[in-house]
Protein backbone atom coordinates (compact mmCIF):
# COMPACT_ATOMS: atom_id res chain seq x y z
CA UNK A 1 0.00 0.00 0.00
CA UNK A 2 1.25 2.93 -1.29
CA UNK A 3 1.65 6.33 1.17
CA UNK A 4 -1.12 8.35 1.41
CA UNK A 5 -0.91 11.89 0.11
CA UNK A 6 -3.00 14.10 2.01
CA UNK A 7 -5.98 15.16 -0.06
CA UNK A 8 -5.65 18.07 -2.80
CA UNK A 9 -7.82 21.55 -2.89
CA UNK A 10 -10.29 20.88 -4.85
CA UNK A 11 -10.59 24.65 -5.80
CA UNK A 12 -8.18 24.29 -8.73
CA UNK A 13 -11.17 22.21 -10.12
CA UNK A 14 -14.76 22.18 -9.12
CA UNK A 15 -15.74 18.97 -11.22
CA UNK A 16 -13.13 17.04 -9.09
CA UNK A 17 -15.82 17.16 -6.07
CA UNK A 18 -16.60 13.67 -5.60
CA UNK A 19 -20.84 13.56 -4.46
CA UNK A 20 -21.76 10.14 -5.74
CA UNK A 21 -20.17 6.46 -5.37
CA UNK A 22 -21.41 3.21 -6.91
CA UNK A 23 -20.25 0.04 -4.88
CA UNK A 24 -20.28 -3.15 -6.62
CA UNK A 25 -20.45 -5.35 -3.42
CA UNK A 26 -21.30 -8.49 -4.14
CA UNK A 27 -21.69 -9.73 -7.74
CA UNK A 28 -23.97 -12.96 -6.44
CA UNK A 29 -27.54 -12.34 -7.77
CA UNK A 30 -30.85 -14.09 -7.47
CA UNK A 31 -31.93 -12.88 -10.44
CA UNK A 32 -30.42 -13.02 -14.13
CA UNK A 33 -32.01 -9.55 -15.73
CA UNK A 34 -31.79 -9.59 -19.98
CA UNK A 35 -29.87 -5.81 -19.74
CA UNK A 36 -27.35 -7.00 -16.94
CA UNK A 37 -24.22 -4.64 -16.81
CA UNK A 38 -22.60 -7.03 -14.33
CA UNK A 39 -24.11 -10.60 -16.18
CA UNK A 40 -24.53 -11.51 -12.53
CA UNK A 41 -25.86 -14.81 -11.08
CA UNK A 42 -25.71 -16.64 -8.36
CA UNK A 43 -22.08 -16.94 -7.81
CA UNK A 44 -20.06 -16.99 -5.09
CA UNK A 45 -17.39 -14.95 -7.14
CA UNK A 46 -14.18 -15.41 -5.94
CA UNK A 47 -12.00 -11.95 -4.76
CA UNK A 48 -14.99 -9.66 -3.60
CA UNK A 49 -13.81 -7.03 -0.63
CA UNK A 50 -13.70 -8.08 2.35
CA UNK A 51 -15.45 -6.17 5.25
CA UNK A 52 -12.00 -4.97 6.54
CA UNK A 53 -11.16 -3.62 3.00
CA UNK A 54 -14.16 -1.74 2.56
CA UNK A 55 -13.87 -0.38 5.99
CA UNK A 56 -10.44 0.86 5.00
CA UNK A 57 -11.62 2.40 1.85
CA UNK A 58 -14.62 4.54 3.47
CA UNK A 59 -11.62 5.77 5.47
CA UNK A 60 -9.59 7.08 2.16
CA UNK A 61 -12.83 8.22 0.90
CA UNK A 62 -13.74 10.55 3.86
CA UNK A 63 -10.66 12.41 3.76
CA UNK A 64 -11.61 13.58 0.08
CA UNK A 65 -15.13 13.87 0.28
CA UNK A 66 -18.83 12.94 2.14
CA UNK A 67 -20.26 11.32 -1.23
CA UNK A 68 -24.18 9.49 -1.46
CA UNK A 69 -22.82 6.19 -1.43
CA UNK A 70 -24.62 3.58 -3.53
CA UNK A 71 -24.77 -0.49 -1.88
CA UNK A 72 -25.08 -2.39 -5.21
CA UNK A 73 -24.16 -5.43 -6.83
CA UNK A 74 -25.66 -8.19 -7.53
CA UNK A 75 -28.04 -8.51 -4.93
CA UNK A 76 -26.62 -6.52 -2.18
CA UNK A 77 -28.88 -7.90 0.47
CA UNK A 78 -26.74 -11.45 -0.39
CA UNK A 79 -23.60 -9.83 1.44
CA UNK A 80 -24.25 -11.06 4.65
CA UNK A 81 -22.19 -7.79 6.10
CA UNK A 82 -24.17 -5.27 4.41
CA UNK A 83 -25.83 -3.87 6.87
CA UNK A 84 -22.11 -3.19 9.09
CA UNK A 85 -20.90 -1.71 6.22
CA UNK A 86 -24.01 0.52 5.80
CA UNK A 87 -23.39 1.24 9.51
CA UNK A 88 -19.89 2.23 9.00
CA UNK A 89 -20.91 4.55 6.06
CA UNK A 90 -23.66 6.20 7.60
CA UNK A 91 -20.88 6.92 10.85
CA UNK A 92 -18.46 8.46 8.79
CA UNK A 93 -20.84 10.85 7.21
CA UNK A 94 -21.90 9.35 3.92
CA UNK A 95 -25.44 9.43 2.81
CA UNK A 96 -26.06 5.23 2.11
CA UNK A 97 -28.68 4.35 -0.09
CA UNK A 98 -29.13 0.89 -1.49
CA UNK A 99 -30.24 -0.91 -4.90
CA UNK A 100 -32.06 -3.80 -4.20
CA UNK A 101 -34.52 -5.86 -6.89
CA UNK A 102 -36.89 -5.94 -3.93
CA UNK A 103 -37.43 -9.90 -4.05
CA UNK A 104 -34.88 -10.53 -0.73
CA UNK A 105 -36.81 -7.62 1.51
CA UNK A 106 -38.37 -8.69 5.08
CA UNK A 107 -39.33 -6.71 7.90
CA UNK A 108 -36.41 -7.76 9.60
CA UNK A 109 -34.16 -6.57 6.52
CA UNK A 110 -36.30 -3.56 6.15
CA UNK A 111 -35.61 -2.96 10.47
CA UNK A 112 -31.73 -3.33 9.64
CA UNK A 113 -31.57 -1.07 7.02
CA UNK A 114 -33.13 1.57 9.02
CA UNK A 115 -31.02 0.83 11.90
CA UNK A 116 -27.84 1.07 9.74
CA UNK A 117 -28.93 4.53 8.39
CA UNK A 118 -30.02 3.60 4.61
CA UNK A 119 -31.89 6.23 3.49
CA UNK A 120 -33.40 5.19 0.76
CA UNK A 121 -34.18 2.23 -1.47
CA UNK A 122 -33.87 1.81 -5.21
CA UNK A 123 -36.28 -0.84 -6.77
CA UNK A 124 -36.36 -2.16 -10.68
CA UNK A 125 -39.43 -2.43 -12.16
CA UNK A 126 -38.77 -2.23 -16.04
CA UNK A 127 -42.94 -3.09 -16.88
CA UNK A 128 -46.24 -1.91 -15.19
CA UNK A 129 -47.00 -6.12 -14.72
CA UNK A 130 -46.08 -9.25 -13.90
CA UNK A 131 -45.88 -10.26 -17.54
CA UNK A 132 -43.58 -7.45 -18.92
CA UNK A 133 -41.31 -6.82 -15.88
CA UNK A 134 -40.56 -10.76 -15.60
CA UNK A 135 -39.82 -11.35 -19.14
CA UNK A 136 -37.23 -8.39 -18.58
CA UNK A 137 -35.91 -10.26 -15.73
CA UNK A 138 -35.99 -13.61 -16.46
CA UNK A 139 -37.35 -14.67 -13.54
CA UNK A 140 -41.01 -15.87 -12.83
CA UNK A 141 -42.91 -13.93 -10.08
CA UNK A 142 -39.75 -10.98 -10.15
CA UNK A 143 -42.72 -8.53 -9.87
CA UNK A 144 -44.87 -9.84 -7.30
CA UNK A 145 -41.34 -10.00 -5.04
CA UNK A 146 -40.34 -6.61 -6.40
CA UNK A 147 -44.01 -5.41 -5.14
CA UNK A 148 -43.76 -7.37 -2.29
CA UNK A 149 -40.36 -5.66 -1.25
CA UNK A 150 -41.67 -2.19 -1.72
CA UNK A 151 -45.01 -2.84 0.38
CA UNK A 152 -42.28 -4.06 3.30
CA UNK A 153 -40.26 -0.78 2.64
CA UNK A 154 -43.49 1.35 2.69
CA UNK A 155 -44.28 -0.28 6.30
CA UNK A 156 -41.27 1.15 8.02
CA UNK A 157 -41.23 4.14 6.41
CA UNK A 158 -37.87 3.13 3.92
CA UNK A 159 -37.98 5.58 0.90
CA UNK A 160 -38.04 4.27 -2.13
CA UNK A 161 -37.66 5.09 -6.18
CA UNK A 162 -38.08 2.95 -8.77
CA UNK A 163 -35.73 2.82 -11.22
CA UNK A 164 -36.67 1.52 -15.14
CA UNK A 165 -33.94 0.80 -18.11
CA UNK A 166 -35.58 1.95 -21.17
CA UNK A 167 -35.76 -0.58 -24.29
CA UNK A 168 -37.76 -1.07 -27.30
CA UNK A 169 -40.14 -3.43 -25.80
CA UNK A 170 -40.73 -1.02 -23.13
CA UNK A 171 -40.97 2.19 -24.04
CA UNK A 172 -44.31 2.08 -25.25
CA UNK A 173 -44.67 1.37 -21.50
CA UNK A 174 -42.97 4.05 -19.81
CA UNK A 175 -45.92 6.30 -19.00
CA UNK A 176 -47.81 3.58 -17.10
CA UNK A 177 -44.65 2.54 -15.50
CA UNK A 178 -44.29 5.82 -14.16
CA UNK A 179 -48.09 6.14 -13.26
CA UNK A 180 -47.59 2.64 -10.93
CA UNK A 181 -44.25 4.36 -9.47
CA UNK A 182 -47.12 7.65 -8.45
CA UNK A 183 -49.68 4.91 -7.21
CA UNK A 184 -46.52 3.01 -5.29
CA UNK A 185 -45.85 6.44 -3.70
CA UNK A 186 -42.44 6.30 -4.89
CA UNK A 187 -40.15 9.46 -3.86
CA UNK A 188 -38.67 9.37 -7.41
CA UNK A 189 -38.60 7.71 -10.80
CA UNK A 190 -34.92 7.36 -12.51
CA UNK A 191 -34.85 5.93 -16.21
CA UNK A 192 -32.09 4.61 -17.50
CA UNK A 193 -31.05 4.56 -21.07
CA UNK A 194 -29.92 1.56 -22.06
CA UNK A 195 -26.06 1.00 -22.08
CA UNK A 196 -25.15 -2.18 -24.37
CA UNK A 197 -22.12 -3.80 -22.12
CA UNK A 198 -22.41 -6.53 -19.77
CA UNK A 199 -25.27 -9.05 -20.70
CA UNK A 200 -26.61 -5.93 -22.15
CA UNK A 201 -24.96 -6.63 -25.23
CA UNK A 202 -27.51 -8.93 -26.59
CA UNK A 203 -29.80 -6.86 -26.18
CA UNK A 204 -28.02 -4.39 -28.51
CA UNK A 205 -31.02 -4.23 -31.01
CA UNK A 206 -33.53 -3.46 -27.94
CA UNK A 207 -31.38 0.12 -27.66
CA UNK A 208 -33.93 2.56 -28.96
CA UNK A 209 -33.26 4.34 -32.04
CA UNK A 210 -31.54 8.17 -31.98
CA UNK A 211 -35.17 9.65 -32.62
CA UNK A 212 -36.84 7.62 -29.67
CA UNK A 213 -34.49 8.70 -27.43
CA UNK A 214 -34.97 12.51 -28.47
CA UNK A 215 -38.52 12.09 -28.17
CA UNK A 216 -38.48 10.29 -24.85
CA UNK A 217 -36.10 12.63 -23.26
CA UNK A 218 -38.31 15.01 -24.43
CA UNK A 219 -41.35 13.30 -22.88
CA UNK A 220 -40.06 13.37 -19.57
CA UNK A 221 -39.22 17.08 -19.28
CA UNK A 222 -42.66 17.76 -19.82
CA UNK A 223 -43.34 15.51 -17.08
CA UNK A 224 -41.22 17.62 -14.62
CA UNK A 225 -44.16 19.84 -14.23
CA UNK A 226 -47.35 17.08 -14.22
CA UNK A 227 -46.32 14.73 -11.29
CA UNK A 228 -45.24 15.74 -7.91
CA UNK A 229 -42.62 12.87 -7.58
CA UNK A 230 -38.64 13.44 -8.24
CA UNK A 231 -37.39 13.06 -11.90
CA UNK A 232 -34.17 12.24 -12.97
CA UNK A 233 -32.55 10.87 -16.39
CA UNK A 234 -29.22 8.30 -16.33
CA UNK A 235 -27.06 7.59 -18.52
CA UNK A 236 -28.22 9.80 -20.85
CA UNK A 237 -26.89 13.16 -20.73
CA UNK A 238 -28.75 14.44 -23.83
CA UNK A 239 -31.53 15.49 -21.43
CA UNK A 240 -29.08 18.42 -20.04
CA UNK A 241 -29.07 19.93 -23.44
CA UNK A 242 -33.22 19.40 -24.21
CA UNK A 243 -33.44 20.86 -20.40
CA UNK A 244 -31.67 24.07 -21.64
CA UNK A 245 -33.11 23.84 -25.45
CA UNK A 246 -36.64 23.71 -23.74
CA UNK A 247 -36.43 26.44 -21.26
CA UNK A 248 -35.09 29.25 -23.27
CA UNK A 249 -37.75 28.02 -25.89
CA UNK A 250 -40.34 28.35 -22.86
CA UNK A 251 -38.65 31.40 -21.10
CA UNK A 252 -38.06 29.63 -18.19
CA UNK A 253 -35.53 29.72 -15.48
CA UNK A 254 -33.86 26.28 -14.92
CA UNK A 255 -33.65 25.37 -11.35
CA UNK A 256 -30.68 23.12 -10.57
CA UNK A 257 -30.76 20.66 -7.58
CA UNK A 258 -26.88 20.16 -7.26
CA UNK A 259 -26.74 17.26 -4.20
CA UNK A 260 -28.32 14.23 -3.36
CA UNK A 261 -29.58 11.16 -5.34
CA UNK A 262 -32.00 13.43 -7.53
CA UNK A 263 -29.33 15.68 -8.34
CA UNK A 264 -29.74 17.23 -12.35
CA UNK A 265 -26.45 18.96 -13.19
CA UNK A 266 -24.70 17.45 -16.08
CA UNK A 267 -25.21 14.57 -18.34
CA UNK A 268 -22.16 12.15 -18.34
CA UNK A 269 -20.68 12.07 -14.49
CA UNK A 270 -18.15 9.46 -14.93
CA UNK A 271 -15.25 10.64 -13.48
CA UNK A 272 -16.49 13.99 -12.74
CA UNK A 273 -18.46 14.07 -9.58
CA UNK A 274 -18.80 9.90 -9.73
CA UNK A 275 -17.37 6.93 -10.12
CA UNK A 276 -17.59 2.95 -9.45
CA UNK A 277 -16.11 0.62 -7.39
CA UNK A 278 -15.99 -3.32 -9.12
CA UNK A 279 -16.35 -6.43 -6.65
CA UNK A 280 -12.72 -6.66 -7.29
CA UNK A 281 -11.75 -2.86 -5.60
CA UNK A 282 -11.18 -1.95 -9.37
CA UNK A 283 -12.46 1.98 -9.96
CA UNK A 284 -13.96 3.10 -12.78
CA UNK A 285 -15.66 6.14 -14.54
CA UNK A 286 -19.14 4.34 -13.94
CA UNK A 287 -20.45 0.78 -13.81
CA UNK A 288 -21.20 0.43 -17.98
CA UNK A 289 -17.31 1.80 -18.94
CA UNK A 290 -15.03 -0.77 -17.46
CA UNK A 291 -11.77 1.00 -17.35
CA UNK A 292 -9.43 0.36 -14.83
CA UNK A 293 -8.45 3.86 -13.50
CA UNK A 294 -6.50 1.98 -10.14
CA UNK A 295 -7.14 -0.48 -7.54
CA UNK A 296 -8.11 -0.29 -3.95
CA UNK A 297 -6.45 -2.92 -2.66
CA UNK A 298 -3.13 -1.51 -4.88
CA UNK A 299 -3.22 2.43 -4.29
CA UNK A 300 -5.35 4.77 -2.07
CA UNK A 301 -8.63 5.69 -3.29
CA UNK A 302 -7.96 9.20 -3.25
CA UNK A 303 -4.95 8.83 -5.41
CA UNK A 304 -7.14 7.34 -7.70
CA UNK A 305 -9.83 9.81 -7.51
CA UNK A 306 -7.14 12.92 -8.00
CA UNK A 307 -4.65 11.27 -10.20
CA UNK A 308 -6.06 8.89 -12.89
CA UNK A 309 -5.05 9.75 -16.07
CA UNK A 310 -8.92 8.46 -17.50
CA UNK A 311 -10.66 10.64 -15.04
CA UNK A 312 -8.68 13.64 -15.67
CA UNK A 313 -9.12 13.23 -19.96
CA UNK A 314 -12.76 12.80 -18.87
CA UNK A 315 -12.74 16.32 -17.00
CA UNK A 316 -11.33 17.90 -19.85
CA UNK A 317 -13.94 18.72 -21.45
CA UNK A 318 -12.75 20.32 -24.53
CA UNK A 319 -10.95 17.02 -24.84
CA UNK A 320 -14.35 15.09 -26.89
CA UNK A 321 -14.15 13.91 -30.41
CA UNK A 322 -16.12 14.94 -33.31
CA UNK A 323 -19.12 16.54 -33.18
CA UNK A 324 -19.42 16.27 -29.08
CA UNK A 325 -15.47 18.21 -29.33
CA UNK A 326 -17.64 21.42 -31.34
CA UNK A 327 -20.71 20.80 -29.24
CA UNK A 328 -22.21 24.41 -27.10
CA UNK A 329 -23.56 21.90 -24.96
CA UNK A 330 -20.54 19.86 -24.34
CA UNK A 331 -19.94 21.19 -20.32
CA UNK A 332 -23.65 20.34 -19.45
CA UNK A 333 -24.36 16.99 -21.83
CA UNK A 334 -20.77 15.08 -22.40
CA UNK A 335 -22.34 12.50 -24.30
CA UNK A 336 -22.47 9.15 -22.96
CA UNK A 337 -18.77 8.02 -22.77
CA UNK A 338 -19.34 4.46 -22.13
CA UNK A 339 -21.21 4.18 -25.57
CA UNK A 340 -18.79 5.98 -27.34
CA UNK A 341 -16.08 3.74 -26.03
CA UNK A 342 -18.59 0.60 -27.26
CA UNK A 343 -18.93 1.67 -30.58
CA UNK A 344 -15.38 3.24 -31.39
CA UNK A 345 -12.91 1.94 -28.90
CA UNK A 346 -12.21 5.81 -27.82
CA UNK A 347 -14.21 7.05 -24.35
CA UNK A 348 -13.88 10.88 -25.52
CA UNK A 349 -14.78 9.87 -29.08
CA UNK A 350 -18.77 11.61 -30.01
CA UNK A 351 -21.62 10.03 -28.46
CA UNK A 352 -23.06 7.92 -31.10
CA UNK A 353 -27.12 8.08 -30.25
CA UNK A 354 -27.36 11.60 -30.39
CA UNK A 355 -29.15 14.06 -33.31
CA UNK A 356 -28.61 17.30 -32.04
CA UNK A 357 -25.86 19.09 -34.64
CA UNK A 358 -23.66 21.75 -32.81
CA UNK A 359 -24.26 24.82 -34.27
Amino acid sequence: MKQKKPPHSHSSHSTQELRMIAWELIRSCNLACVHCRASSERGPYPGELSTQECFRVMDEIATIAQPVIILTGGEPLLRTDIFDLAQYGTEKGFRMVMATNGTLMTDENAKRMKDSGIQRISVSLDGPDAETHDEFRKVKGAFEGALRGIEIAKKHDLPFQINTTITRNNLPLIEKILHLAINLGAVAHHIFLLVPTGRGKELQDQEISSLDYEKTLNWFYEQQSQVNLQLKVTCAPHYYRILRQRAKREGKKISFQTHGLDAVTRGCLGGISFCFISHLGQVQPCGYLELNCGNVREITFPEIWEESSIFKSLRNFDGYGGKCGKCEFRKVCGGCRARAYEISGDYMAEEPYCIYEPI
